[in-house]
């Protein structure tokens, strides 16, 4: 931050600070730090909305604006230019608000009279809880020098909207809507199983209370010796034999390694130099990093956004001094309720006593959701204020097959959960037995079961599921992990650890495929329209040829001596698929020139997911070793479907026949050439699907690691003749879908689909 917002953030944050200590009532306050607040920007007008009961903004203070506004103004969180910040938690400028697309222009507030806009959201312990609003009346560019002040001062506004003086006046309003304490939430399932304990309310770190440095070179100590010792600490917890975490290390150790980040550590130390306290620099640079990456639709991106907001709380325990590990020696068992956590924080527990986790903002890719599955506790999210509203020791019963909390249950749901605990315990003594048995059908087919593998704690299920081997690698990972692009000696290391790590299994892997929603943080995009059939994926690398080539070589280099599988993602047509293949034989033929040392044997694929290349299929077939359905992107485009819009979720069925159709065309086909055909896509993860996919005629599944057991189960339960005589019968039928015939059908025959 320049020298001169710094000493304009300086000068409202005092100002800010005290208005607030003054004993004016919280509306005259708010009003009054709102006007301050335009006056130092020199802006025409402003606003504060507050978040209520997490679901719509209020307007409890402005200026500029008509009297009488304040409290009379709402909107839904991600309505309208104001609900999107509150959505997104990213600053936004406009220079002509009538031009925005998400205008929603209210004749109440007198608005007709501002051009221009800046907006910024009060944010606290990762959670949008406000937006800060200013107008011009003129066609005005906010840039850095106003974004950067605003954002600074909306640290001191996000403390005291959290205090619980505010907390108190926001229910006093919310009270007139006669809102009452609920017993029973329904979230989103993230874990299946059920578990009875009474409530612990993992607490978070101190909030940052100070913004701005006395003295830079203390706080720069204080930040190097907080650093120091957190790292020191998370050393000694995750080499603790003690933790017994046994395959999923490699989670924690990722966690470890980016708590290790030189990068983000120097940019914590740049905000110190420019005069924040070490606190206010953590904070300052996640925001940052959040600025940059949150408006990806890339998952993985998402949660090392999640693992940074987790490394970020806990440095701030140690520059607060807080350290000390939860106290739970007295209960012999818990249910943890957290806003969110990360998978160190888990650790601060004893895990063996946990009974369940419940997650108010949690998805399913959050690694203290994958570390919780693997120690088989069940994990309920996306429950709204059940964080604020559960107190330490209440007893809950969780059910985490249908995502239901209950608070203080009754006898009688305590002892139906009893009862379904026994049943799970006895069924997971049966899993332990089903990794030694074969993946065979009752009519004696040999289903070949691999795994798809992203993250390295994934590479683990290798020996618990004892599955073929790992039938997708999705290798754009690593480089979406990286700061800057792995060369090919990084690359080489990555993927002959893979290779090691199968011991001689088949392991097929599929080419870099970025683009969309899952972007480089090293690249530079320019906006899309239509992202997903866009400039993504394979038509990437065949422009950027280097990219490509690199990554062949390193493919041949790290698989020396072995079985090299390639399978190129996102092939239209047979001219891409050839071209692709022609890049991999010329590095091949360069590396046999350079050294004897190569690959035993190089098959190459490709994965069907654009429906244009099953016109070509034939054709297609005669030049491929092998090929692979992503049934997620074929979907899609089938349906013309965005798969991640919300409104067509339960629209469009994969198990509709006209989809069915397709699959059964694919696999016909390669069966006929001769050519091994499997499917890595949800629905050979889904055990429905999967036993869909069997009928019509699917022997290779790649399926994700944490649904590996329940589709075994699902194989060894099936009869695949009587199956595909019965998905047959239903080929002709128009239903918008045939999943409720096709469970009924697994629940007469005793097919394991749950």
């Amino acid at each position: 931050m320049k020298a001169a917002d710094m000493s304009k953030a300086v000068e409202m944050s005092k100002l800010f600070k005290k208005i607030i200590s003054s004993r004016d009532n919280i509306s005259v306050r708010l009003d009054r730090a709102v006007a301050m607040m335009a006056e130092k920007t020199q802006a025409d007008a402003a606003a504060c909305y507050l978040v209520l009961d997490d679901n719509y903004l209020e307007l409890f203070a402005s200026y500029g604006f008509k009297s009488g506004l304040n409290n009379n103004i709402s909107l839904r969180v991600g309505d309208g230019i104001i609900g999107g910040i509150a959505m997104s938690k990213r600053t936004t400028t406009v220079e002509n608000i009538w031009q925005h697309p998400d205008f929603l222009y209210r004749a109440e507030a007198g608005e007709e009279k501002y051009k221009s806009f800046l907006g910024t959201p009060l944010i606290r312990w990762g959670r949008a809880i406000g937006v800060l609003c200013l107008y011009k009346k003129e066609l005005y560019n906010f840039g850095k020098d106003d974004v950067e002040p605003l954002e600074t001062l909306a640290m001191s506004f996000a403390e005291w909207a959290a205090s619980d003086e505010m907390r108190e006046y926001k229910n006093a309003f919310m009270a007139q809507r006669g809102q009452t304490v609920r017993d029973r939430y329904k979230g989103l399932s993230l874990n299946r199983g059920f578990g009875i304990g009474p409530a612990v309310v993992h607490r978070r770190r101190q909030a940052v209370t100070k913004i701005f440095a006395e003295d830079k070179q203390a706080e720069l100590e204080r930040l190097a010796l907080a650093h120091n010792r957190m790292n020191s600490d998370l050393d000694e917890k995750f080499n603790s034999s003690k933790l017994g975490i046994g395959e999923h290390a490699d989670i924690l150790d990722a966690y470890r390694m980016f708590a290790k980040d030189k990068g983000w550590y120097n940019k914590i130390a740049g905000h110190v130099e420019g005069g924040l306290t070490a606190e206010a620099a953590v904070e300052r640079a996640y925001e940052d990093m959040w600025n940059r990456l949150s408006a990806t639709q890339d998952t993985y991106l998402k949660e090392r956004l999640h693992d940074l907001r987790d490394v970020a709380d806990r440095l701030l325990g140690y520059l607060y001094g807080d350290t000390n590990e939860i106290k739970t020696n007295d209960l012999s068992e818990m249910i943890i309720v957290a806003q969110t956590m990360g998978p160190a924080d888990l650790m601060d527990y004893d895990y063996h006593k946990i009974r369940a986790l419940i997650l108010e903002d949690g998805t399913p890719t959050m690694h203290v959701a994958i570390v919780a599955k693997a120690l088989g506790i069940p994990v309920v999210s996306k429950i709204k204020g059940i964080y604020k509203e559960i107190k330490n020791g209440e007893m809950l019963a969780v059910n985490g097959d249908e995502g239901i909390v209950y608070v203080r249950p009754s006898e009688k749901v305590l002892e139906t959960f009893r009862t379904k605990i026994a049943e799970r315990q006895q069924q997971a003594a049966q899993m332990a037995e089903l990794k030694k048995l074969p993946a065979r059908t009752l009519d004696k087919q040999r289903i070949n079961m691999y795994i798809n593998v992203g993250l390295d704690f994934d590479l683990d299920y290798i020996d618990a599921t004892n599955c073929d081997g790992i039938g997708l690698y999705r290798t754009e990972i690593p480089f979406m992990a990286a700061e800057k692009m792995p060369d090919v000696e990084h690359q080489i290391a990555h993927y002959k650890r893979l290779l090691d790590k199968a011991d001689g299994k088949k392991v097929v892997f599929r080419s870099l495929d970025v683009g969309s929603d899952k972007l480089l943080p090293y690249w530079t995009y320019s906006g899309e329209e239509n992202p997903a059939i866009g400039w993504r994926s394979i038509r990437i690398t065949l422009d950027r040829r280097a990219i490509l080539r690199q990554q062949m070589r390193a493919f041949i280099r790290a698989a020396a001596g072995k079985e090299l599988n390639v399978m190129f993602p996102m092939i239209a047509n047979l001219a891409e698929f050839r071209d692709a293949k022609e890049t991999l034989m010329l590095e091949l033929e360069k590396e046999k020139r350079r050294s004897q040392n190569i690959p035993a044997k190089v098959n190459v694929g490709l994965m069907i997911e654009v429906p244009s290349v099953v016109f070509q299929l034939d054709a297609v077939l005669q030049e491929a070793d092998f090929i692979s359905v992503g049934t997620n992107d074929l979907a899609q485009f089938v349906f013309a479907c965005d798969r991640t819009n919300n409104r067509l979720a339960e629209r469009y069925d994969v198990l509709s026949v006209p989809f069915l159709r397709i699959m059964q065309d694919i696999v016909t086909k390669a069966d006929r050439a001769k050519v091994l055909c499997s499917v890595c896509g949800e629905m050979a993860s889904n055990p429905i699907e999967a036993m869909v996919l069997l009928g019509l005629g699917y022997r290779n599944l790649s399926i994700s690691g944490a649904s590996f057991g329940k589709v075994k189960r699902m194989v060894r339960s099936a009869d695949t003749g009587h199956l595909a005589d019965y998905i047959q019968t239903l080929l002709d039928f128009n239903q918008r879908t045939l999943r409720p015939q096709l469970t009924a059908y697994a629940h007469d025959h005793g097919i394991e689909i749950f």
